[in-house]
């Protein structure tokens, strides 16, 4: 039998609705029992109750006043999920006259689970091996792929990723051959090798993609469903080691030079794996231990107060040079934040650099005095976008000692110390409004506040999904021109290309924010929902 605890009686005025129904394996449709299940009042966070499923999955709360309540369900083993849930929407159950609540259907997805194995040349298990697990993400309307966790291989070379969601996902993998010994070429020569080791030896494993794939272009994508649990195998081949020179152009040795290999790994930039550095004579290095490949190199000569440089090189012939006079000089950015309303900044705002490839390349956390520190930019256009918890900040304007501009980006020089200020904008009007298909509500719509300008003003977008009588509460608008849409079935749909979104935005309904609005605005026409 199921047990209910019931609301407090001051929070929850007695009425005579209900909401009932049944939950279900997403994949099996089969009940799901002891699930518990959760219910909360969307407008005061109140009155929760809660009960655990019977065999059939069957669960009821009974007495309820009207209003609009988050429908939960969880269960060891699958994911926690609301009614109709995608992305952090979902579909609030509504109770009132004329809405039928009590043959509702809650999915939950069971949890999947990719795991498998990290094998060398001749099929042994390597030990240690960084194993990381990329996402095809489509939040928010675009395609990335995105680094979600990393996992070390055991002593059977084994690796296992838990409680995953639906998706597309790669792998990658960083290792070292255990038997590789990467000495300089320089400390001891012989008739063995170059280094007076055997060149088989002098080796190292390129990263390594599902599968065996040496470029992220080519990796084989994982495709879960509910449920999934793949098993998997990437099998390392070694390539001869590159070693590779770093002058540093600093015969003094007033400091120790630090140059970094990186990778560029779909949407994201990691460390290489490399052996050591040597020294090999004033102002000259050795890099041992490197897989050929294209890399991102940051150097820095180690001179004291001197920024640092960075290029793309494509590493193929032993003894290259790393030649730091080649790349562009990196530089610092440090921000002033301030309101243009003259209100407290946020408490643990976090501000990001997003570059021209849309990737995020910068994060900083701003300080009680307002400002946030970035270093090792490299020189480019950067756009600034703030994270906080509750009220939505936009960067409208930023200033220097010599110029002022309107919008959030900014454009960092090669090899300086930039400084600026950046205000910000408050997002202050809620808008409420009612998505119809022929007339009648439509609930689970994707609801879409497009900014004017959409390719500039990406922080201005908003949305919600639209409820069981169709209502939807869209809230921090910032002051503005926009266009509102509702869309069905569109979660997964790349939604912010340019083509996509200017289909949809003609189809909708234009409004403007006024400067001096607060509170609430009620849409006074329904929005009529699209066909994705």
């Amino acid at each position: 039998a199921s047990t209910q605890s019931a609301a407090p009686k001051s929070d929850v005025p007695t009425a005579n609705y209900k909401i009932a129904g049944v939950v279900v394996n997403s994949v099996t449709g089969a009940p799901v029992a002891e699930a518990r299940v959760s219910l909360v009042d969307t407008k005061t966070r109140k009155g929760v109750v809660q009960q655990e499923t019977g065999d059939g999955g069957r669960f009821e709360f009974a007495g309820l006043s009207a209003g609009k309540y988050s429908l939960g369900g969880s269960k060891r083993g699958y994911i926690s999920g609301t009614y109709e849930q995608h992305e952090q929407y979902s579909t609030a159950i509504v109770t009132g006259p004329e809405l039928k609540t009590d043959e509702l259907v809650l999915r939950l997805n069971p949890v999947a689970t990719i795991g498998g194995h990290v094998r060398d040349e001749i099929g042994e298990p390597v030990r240690h091996a960084q194993v990381t697990l990329f996402l095809d993400n489509h939040r928010g309307g675009m395609s990335r792929v995105t680094r979600l966790i990393v996992s070390t291989t055991d002593d059977a070379g084994y690796f296992d990723f838990s409680s995953l969601v639906p998706g597309t996902y790669f792998i990658s993998v960083s290792a070292k051959p255990w038997y590789a010994v990467n000495a300089a070429s320089t400390q001891t020569v012989g008739d063995s090798g170059r280094s007076g080791v055997l060149p088989a030896l002098d080796a190292a494993y390129p990263t390594t993609y599902y599968s065996s794939a040496t470029e992220a272009a080519a990796a084989t994508p994982i495709v879960v469903k509910a449920g999934d649990h793949p098993d998997i195998e990437v099998q390392l081949s070694p390539v001869p080691a590159l070693h590779i020179l770093f002058r540093t152009g600093n015969d003094e040795q007033t400091g120790f030079p630090q140059p970094q290999l990186q990778k560029h790994v779909f949407d994201w930039v990691e460390p290489a794996q490399t052996g050591e550095m040597v020294p090999v004579e004033p102002g000259v290095y050795e890099l041992v231990g490197v897989p050929p490949g294209r890399y991102t190199v940051r150097t820095n000569s180690g001179k004291q107060g001197e920024m640092a440089q960075v290029s793309e090189m494509n590493l193929a012939r032993d003894g290259e040079v790393l030649d730091a006079s080649r790349g562009e000089a990196l530089s610092n950015l440090k921000i002033t934040f301030k309101t243009e309303g003259g209100e407290a900044l946020p408490n643990r705002m976090v501000i990001l650099l997003q570059d021209g490839n849309l990737r995020f390349v910068g994060g900083s956390l701003v300080q009680p005095s307002g400002d946030a520190q970035f270093e090792g930019l490299a020189p480019g256009k950067y756009s600034v976008y703030c994270n906080t918890q509750g009220k939505a900040y936009a960067v409208t304007r930023t200033e220097t000692a010599t110029l002022k501009t309107s919008g959030h980006d900014v454009t960092v020089g090669p090899g300086i110390q930039q400084e600026l200020t950046a205000w910000l904008t408050g997002g202050v009007v809620t808008l409420e409004g009612i998505v119809q298909k022929a007339g009648k509500p439509v609930s689970g719509a994707m609801v879409v506040l497009i900014p004017k300008d959409p390719e500039t003003h990406r922080e201005y977008f908003r949305r919600d999904q639209s409820d069981f009588d169709g209502t939807f509460n869209i809230g921090f608008i910032q002051p503005g021109t926009y266009t509102i849409v509702a869309v069905e079935d569109a979660w997964e749909v790349e939604w912010m290309q340019p083509g996509v979104l200017a289909r949809y935005a003609h189809h909708g309904q234009e409004l403007t924010i006024g400067p001096l609005m607060r509170g609430t605005v009620h849409l006074p026409e329904a929005v009529e929902v699209q066909p994705k």
